[in-house]
């Protein structure tokens, strides 16, 4: 018998991940990339840094979906996931070096934007939990 997590503010947990945050926060800072690279003169920088906050968020909803799938069956095993994750890091992997190496220098926008995308992602899940936990105490 499983139950559900419990939840840090009393209130009950949310079921559905959004992604709306992360996008609009990677938006806008590939704006001030394009700012920042348009002055020290590369300003396809911030068109790869884009691409990959962008796939740093692909990335994590293909997680969700995953995980959701695995999690629906009778008998949940682990190694689905982590098969999915190893390949899907791996792709995001491939393509960013060879974005990085075939679109140098302008293109190690895409290994900073997937270092960004992840550093926002984990924000966004991180924040409000703080919130909670600060509004339990």
């Amino acid at each position: 018998m499983t139950t559900p997590a419990p939840s840090v503010d009393g209130s009950p947990t949310r079921s559905v991940v959004t992604f709306v945050n992360p996008i609009v926060i990677v938006a806008g800072l590939s704006v001030i990339a394009a700012g920042v690279g348009t002055a020290f003169g590369h300003p396809w920088f911030a068109a790869w840094f884009l691409l990959g906050g962008l796939m740093s968020v692909l990335n994590a909803k293909l997680a969700v979906l995953k995980v959701a799938t695995v999690t629906a069956e009778n008998e949940p095993r682990k190694t689905p996931v982590a098969v999915n994750s190893m390949f899907r890091l791996g792709v995001v992997s491939v393509i960013a070096i060879v974005i990085a190496y075939f679109f140098r220098p302008d293109g190690l926008g895409v290994i900073f934007g997937l270092a960004v995308g992840q550093i926002v992602l984990v924000l966004n899940t991180v924040i409000p939990v703080l919130k909670g936990l600060r509004q339990q105490s």
